[in-house]
C-alpha cells in the first residue's frame, strides 16, 4: 500500500511540475507566435490562458482516470480497508474485555 501512496505523490509531484512547465513553453510558444505575426499582441494573454485552461483541465481528467485505475487495483488486490482494520486502542479493548470476561468466568466457577 505505502507502494502506491509513494506512486501516487510521485505522480502528483510531477503533474505540478508539468503544469510549471506546460505553463513556461505555452507562454513561449505564444510568445513566438506574436513574434511571427500569427497571433496579435492583445490576444496573446488570452490565447495563453486558453491553453492553460485545456491543459489543466485534460490533467484533472487523467488524474481522475488514474485515481480510478489505482482503486480498481487496490480492489482487485482483496487489500483491507482502514474501515475494515481494527486499530490498537479499538483491539486493547476487546482484548480488556475478553480478560475481564475470562477472569469473571473462573471466578464464578471457583
Amino acid at each position: 500500500m505505502q507502494d502506491v501512496k509513494s506512486f501516487l505523490e510521485k505522480s502528483f509531484s510531477f503533474g505540478v511540475g508539468l503544469a510549471a512547465w506546460s505553463r513556461e513553453k505555452i507562454e513561449d510558444a505564444v510568445e513566438e507566435m506574436v513574434k511571427k505575426g500569427e497571433i496579435a499582441q492583445k490576444d496573446a494573454r488570452d490565447f495563453a490562458n486558453d491553453l492553460v485552461k485545456k491543459g489543466e483541465s485534460q490533467r484533472e481528467e487523467l488524474s481522475k482516470l488514474i485515481q480510478e485505475e489505482v482503486r480498481k487495483a487496490v480492489d482487485q488486490m482483496d487489500l483491507p480497508r482502514r474501515e475494515d482494520v481494527i486499530g490498537r486502542e479499538e483491539l486493547a479493548a476487546i482484548v480488556r474485555e475478553q480478560v475481564e470476561a475470562a477472569l469473571g468466568k473462573t471466578d464464578i466457577q471457583d
